[in-house]
């Protein structure tokens, strides 16, 4: 069961020759201070400017699009500065393809792939469009103003309230018949290399009305822009574009998309064949990927699978402090035997990490609980099973016993909905929020029992392939060579070990 191959779209790194390092700190010295003063200039100019339009209105007021006298005067000047600030930055001249579609054809304006947020240039051709916006955001210098002029939806990622009422913002303006403004949304949701586009949120397609999708490009021989998970970080990529004496973008917009009715009853499946027909058009794959609560993650089943496994990076680091595969065979074992013993709480903090797998010193073992949670303190069942199952140590069967052991804490012989989720989070070492399909599955009558749930991950074609790619050892035999982790075999984004043919192997041992 071969799976493609697809490039990771969540690192970036621009690779600089030496003499490109030696020019672009000799342009950058100079160009760099002279054009974020100039930046900071104009949006410090805008700034005023945007909060008079808005100057001395009520909330009510607020709450309809601004027109007449407030529009015709202060949207060009904005829209001049706007474009004053990415000219200051480098960015001479945009080149537009294709016809922008207007209002009535097209309430939305759909952009990929979204690289950084240079990206917001594409709002000059698009005539200020109104966007979406993180409702943390009006709080920037300057950003929130604008953010304020443009009337943008404001959403709280923390907030599931603010999420529903930007949702019923959403339908309620891309529904409005010309009332509201176009509206400019990056389906993504975040930034990517540009090499592969994720999948779409469903946002821009929920109310089922016309979209125009718009494709980014930047032909450069040197990529400065893209600010992704890893690499490059925003800093930089501002410091490298603005070191060159130019960058180009182009902006292309594709032919409006027109719903089918079965789109338009399903916005999941319009979001995916919209997202099909521009990566055709970019000449690149669309994948299933997303960023889960900042982590990449592919989704398969409802579950979400890990980019790049905690465990996997946990044995490496292990390997890299000099950890063998005997010593680690024994904590996992001092994890277990903790986790069994009903010893208060599960969770473990960084300096009891480093004693149980012996580490000499606490940073690495603070490293592996940041693979894991947000702090200094780790789940010891989500160390203990997403290592057991690339370790090889004891049978896949042999571990999901252990594992439904740990989450029936109350012995009942099956497992909820939750517990389930829990559990196939500390396998795959990433949270599950979406297990429905997996506990309807394995369920009869209400009840999830060790049996069915071992029956189904191990002969469902969907969870099989779950179980065979990420809690299998990649190695032949039933024990994990830390060679493979470092000796430079391939490894795809699906987890996949590539042998010297170019096959598949996975490592078949379930019982």
């Amino acid at each position: 069961m071969e799976t493609l191959d697809y490039p990771h779209p969540f690192v970036h790194d621009v690779k600089l020759s030496r003499t490109q390092k030696i020019r672009g700190i000799i342009l950058g010295s100079v160009l760099f201070p002279l054009r974020v003063t100039l930046a900071a200039l104009f949006f410090l100019i805008m700034w005023p400017i945007a909060r008079l339009r808005l100057a001395g209105l009520s909330e009510e007021e607020r709450s309809r699009p601004v027109t007449g006298w407030r529009r015709w005067l202060f949207h060009p000047i904005v829209w001049l500065l706007s474009r004053a600030v990415f000219f200051s930055l480098g960015f001479l001249w945009v080149k537009v393809k294709g016809r922008r579609a207007d209002l009535k054809e097209a309430p939305v304006l759909v952009v990929a792939p979204h690289s950084g947020f240079l990206d917001m240039l594409v709002l000059c051709p698009t005539q200020l469009a109104t966007v979406v916006s993180r409702s943390e955001n009006t709080s920037l210098p300057a950003i929130g103003a604008l953010l304020e002029f443009n009337q943008s939806v404001l959403v709280s990622r923390k907030d599931p309230e603010s999420r529903k009422k930007a949702v019923a913002q959403l339908n309620e303006r891309l529904t409005s018949r010309g009332y509201w403004p176009q509206m400019l949304m990056f389906p993504e949701g975040t930034t990517t290399n540009g090499r592969a586009l994720i999948k779409f949120k469903p946002g821009a397609f929920l109310a089922g009305v016309p979209v125009q999708p718009v494709l980014l490009r930047y032909p450069n021989k040197l990529d400065t822009v893209r600010w992704t998970y890893k690499g490059t970080t925003w800093t930089e990529a501002l410091w490298h574009t603005s070191s060159q004496f130019y960058t180009n973008m182009t902006v292309e917009f594709l032919p409006v998309y027109n719903p089918s009715p079965e789109e338009r009853s399903d916005p999941n499946l319009y979001a995916d064949n919209v997202q099909k027909l521009m990566a055709k058009a970019l000449g690149v794959p669309a994948t299933d990927y997303v960023m889960e609560g900042r982590v990449p993650v592919s989704k398969l089943g409802g579950l979400s699978l890990p980019l790049e496994s905690p465990a996997r990076e946990t044995l490496s680091l292990l390997h890299r402090n000099g950890i063998t595969a005997p010593q680690i065979e024994a904590a996992l074992n001092r994890m277990i035997d903790r986790c069994q013993s009903g010893a208060p709480g599960l969770k473990t903090s960084a300096e009891e990490l480093r004693s149980i797998l012996t580490l000499p010193d606490k940073q690495t073992a603070v490293q592996i609980c940041g693979l894991y949670s947000k702090d200094e303190t780790v789940d010891l069942r989500q160390i203990y099973l997403s290592v057991s199952a690339l370790t090889g140590f004891v049978s896949f069967k042999s571990l999901l016993h252990s594992a439904f052991t740990l989450f029936d804490r109350e012995a009942r012989g099956s497992l909820s909905a939750e517990e389930l989720s829990h559990l196939m989070g500390a396998l795959l070492g990433v949270p599950q929020h979406h297990t429905a399909q997996l506990y309807a599955e394995a369920s009869n009558q209400g009840r999830l029992t060790e049996e069915n749930l071992l029956r189904v991950l191990t002969t469902h074609p969907t969870y099989q392939r779950v179980v065979n790619e990420y809690l299998q050892p990649k190695e032949a035999g039933s024990q994990l060579s830390f060679t493979s982790l470092t000796n430079g075999k391939a490894v795809n984004n699906n987890r996949n070990m590539h042998n010297g043919n170019g096959s598949v192997h996975y490592d078949k041992k379930l019982e």
